[in-house]
């Protein structure tokens, strides 16, 4: 294959190798955004349907199992991050060839991924729900809802592993189209499966399959059918080991980082569920709404992913760096204008996914007291997503884990045992675990070079680096 001369972008990707900065990470961070909106959206409608039409108890088993699936998911996520880094590289280097050996490799692992996961999945949902200490009213509902969604899970892999691909290559823009449309169909079937033919909880977790599959089917068409380099060739799909040591590389970091992370949580909600039901219902509403205060600087820092990706394909340091300035100032700039009707509305929030007094109550105090300290969150985010960009995701993997697992667990533990068993202080562990977290973040950014971990060689030697 020839290599690609022109700086032009090809059909829909997007070089921000060149060009206006700011724009370039806004232009990129608003699809991404709306999808994540729309995601989550979704995920809401999920649960204020069941909140709503079936039960108080497949309520909260909804909310339970919000842990386990976001931990299998973070896991792959860290996964399609990797390859995202790793094409994003060779894109802003020009290397149409590697860029196509990526592809192919990546495509090929999630179909591995996704058997494992599958069969993990099924296998381990029992003993997980046991873990997290889920009350015996709940336990069959949760255990159903997961069982299907797991047997199910394929259809987001692909979807996220092929959305991540054109992400790489600057299209953040069809990805979102099949969001919308899943988003949509989604909910379509929830309220035919639950209200219709009051299918319960099971039928919320049908919903969620069908509409995941529909969006990575749509994905595979768009990959077969694009004119840019990344264009899926049935044939050509095997593992090129080289690039998957460098997909590995990257992303198995960030997939354990995700994944620990997000353990770590299901400890924190062991805590929650010892002050019993009304309480689990404030914090389902509380990380509902955590997540969507945590979108504008997700979305940032994906950005800041695939621009230092590209631009050190380029071997442009100076530049890298000055997107991530960019990104870390936008992202505070939209986490402080969600953060106030936040805290002006928390209870009214809170309501909307459970009218309960004792819930609301426990939901808008949660919402009140962490919510002010988000803009912290936005130094680990935007920095570890551009050492990720750099291929350097094993040192804010290093960091994380010491300051959301360790800190966090110590912090909890000495907390309830010896200084106070009440619900604020144990949940200030979360702002406490920012700050450590994002101090380290931006000390160790300050004294690392991008280049010295980027994983595409100069132009014209054919040795990548392994």
């Amino acid at each position: 294959m020839h290599h690609i001369q022109h700086p032009h972008p090809t059909h829909s990707g997007v070089d921000m190798t060149e060009g206006n900065i700011t724009g370039h990470l806004i232009r990129f961070a608003l699809p991404l955004l709306a999808g994540n909106i729309f995601q989550q959206l979704y995920n809401m409608v999920d649960t204020w349907v069941v909140g709503n039409f079936v039960s108080n108890e497949a309520f909260s088993a909804v909310g339970t199992v919000g842990p386990i699936v976001n931990m299998l998911i973070g896991c792959f996520l860290g996964f399609s991050s990797g390859a995202g880094v790793v094409i994003s590289q060779y894109y802003g280097a020009r290397r149409t060839e590697r860029v196509h050996d990526a592809v192919h490799t990546a495509l090929v692992l999630t179909v591995i991924l996704c058997a494992v996961f599958t069969a993990l999945g099924i296998g381990f949902t029992p003993l997980m729900l046991r873990l997290m200490n889920t009350p015996a009213e709940v336990f069959p509902e949760s255990s159903a809802y997961l069982t299907i969604y797991f047997g199910g899970i394929s259809g987001l892999l692909i979807y996220n592993m092929g959305s991540g691909i054109l992400r790489a290559v600057g299209d953040s823009r069809r990805p979102f189209y099949f969001l919308v449309v899943s988003a949509v169909l989604n909910t379509a079937l929830d309220l035919l499966f639950v209200l219709r033919f009051g299918m319960g909880v099971e039928g919320v977790a049908w919903a969620t399959v069908i509409a995941q599959a529909v969006s990575a089917l749509l994905v595979i068409v768009v990959l077969l059918r694009t004119e840019q380099t990344v264009r899926l060739i049935p044939r050509d799909l095997r593992i090129h080991l080289p690039v998957l040591r460098q997909i590995i590389r990257v992303g198995v970091p960030s997939a354990l980082q995700m994944a620990i992370t997000a353990f770590s949580n299901v400890f924190v909600q062991s805590y929650i569920n010892s002050f019993g039901a009304d309480c689990m219902g404030g914090w389902t509403a509380y990380t509902k709404i955590d997540q969507l205060m945590l979108l504008p600087m997700q979305s940032l820092a994906l950005s800041a992913t695939t621009f230092v990706g590209q631009n050190l394909g380029r071997g442009n340091e100076p530049r890298a760096r000055q997107g991530v300035r960019r990104a870390l100032a936008i992202a505070m700039a939209a986490t402080v204008l969600v953060m106030i009707p936040v805290l002006v509305f928390a209870p009214q929030m809170t309501a909307f996914f459970n009218r309960k007094p004792e819930v609301v109550a426990y939901g808008a105090l949660l919402l009140r007291c962490i919510s002010p300290f988000y803009v912290l969150c936005c130094f680990n985010q935007v920095y570890a997503a551009a050492l990720r960009g750099a291929g350097n995701s094993k040192a804010t993997m290093i960091i994380m884990l010491c300051s959301f697992v360790l800190f966090r667990q110590v912090y909890l533990f000495i907390m309830s045992h010896y200084i106070s068993h009440e619900l604020i202080p144990l949940v200030m562990g979360y702002p406490a675990g920012w700050l450590v977290c994002s101090a380290a973040t931006l000390i160790y950014y300050r004294r690392t070079s991008f280049l010295s971990t980027r994983l595409v060689a100069e132009d014209g030697s054919k040795e990548d680096i392994q």
